[in-house]
């Protein structure tokens, strides 16, 4: 099956009858498409959609036959090289199972990997000089949550972390009275500046509190989209909307929603 997709793949981008969507597209505009169908993959998973899991790790996977079509075209590597380049990557950051090293335990094997990433990062040769920092290789496109714990873990293992979760709480207050001072002066530069150091510090409490802030966020976004929805209804039984309604009476609902829930 895979040889197929690659022949489809190969097809679709053939400069004679090919598909003039594909033969249209780079590395850059396919990008977007890629981290799109990796969030439909995630949320197959949340909604526990088996069937639409299946769907969407195919459209995954067609995603990497697509760059790697693209990266044959100009003669950088291929899907053969892509699979080849994982297996190799697997296998030396997994000397506990395929070097024979002995049994160890989740945080040892976390440790190992770790450790091996960081002896791959050292081997490559800095460009241009530029000294190499231990927060190189955290993906930029990564979503600003997942990037903030990504960055403060790297910095973490260097010693450069909060000791425990408690003070982080009054470095969130403290970053919440800088931007409340902000809001008098009303630069909206300054303003995000400020919200954004609120926000990097929440994630750094989440990541003591081995609390994934991305999930955390998204569980409050379905809670807030479902409460929504249960104003939407009841509004709807009384004949009105939203729109045609006052604030007090929707945040009288919003609170019949949620004692609901307790």
């Amino acid at each position: 099956p895979i040889d197929r997709l690659i022949a489809v793949m190969a097809r679709l981008r053939d400069a004679e009858g090919g598909c003039p969507w594909d033969l249209a597209q780079n590395f850059a505009t396919v990008a977007p498409y890629t981290i799109e169908e990796a969030y439909e993959v995630a949320d197959a998973i949340d909604r526990d959609d088996m069937a639409g899991l299946e769907e969407e790790l195919g459209d995954l996977l067609f995603q990497v036959v697509f760059h790697a079509r693209m990266g044959e075209e100009i003669g950088k590597f291929d899907f053969n090289s892509v699979a080849e380049a994982i297996v190799a990557k697997m296998l030396r950051r997994h000397p506990h199972i395929f070097a024979q090293t002995g049994d160890i335990g989740v945080s040892a094997v976390n440790d190992n990997w770790e450790s091996i990433k960081a002896e791959e990062r050292a081997r490559r040769e800095p460009e241009d000089g530029v000294t190499r920092s231990v927060l190189d290789g955290v993906a930029r496109n990564l979503p600003a949550l997942l990037r903030a714990e990504k960055l403060q873990q790297r910095a973490s293992r260097v010693g450069f972390d909060w000791g425990a979760p408690e003070p982080i709480l009054d470095k969130i207050a403290e970053e919440i009275a800088e931007l409340g001072a902000e809001l008098q002066i009303a630069d909206k530069a300054r303003m995000q500046d400020e919200l954004g150091d609120v926000l990097f510090a929440v994630v750094n409490l989440a990541r003591h509190l081995e609390i994934d802030a991305e999930v955390a966020l998204r569980g409050t976004n379905a809670k807030f989209e479902r409460r929504f929805k249960f104003i939407e209804q009841m509004l709807l039984n009384e004949g009105k909307t939203p729109s045609t309604s006052s604030l007090e009476e929707m945040d009288a609902l919003w609170r019949k929603a949620k004692n609901a829930e307790k």
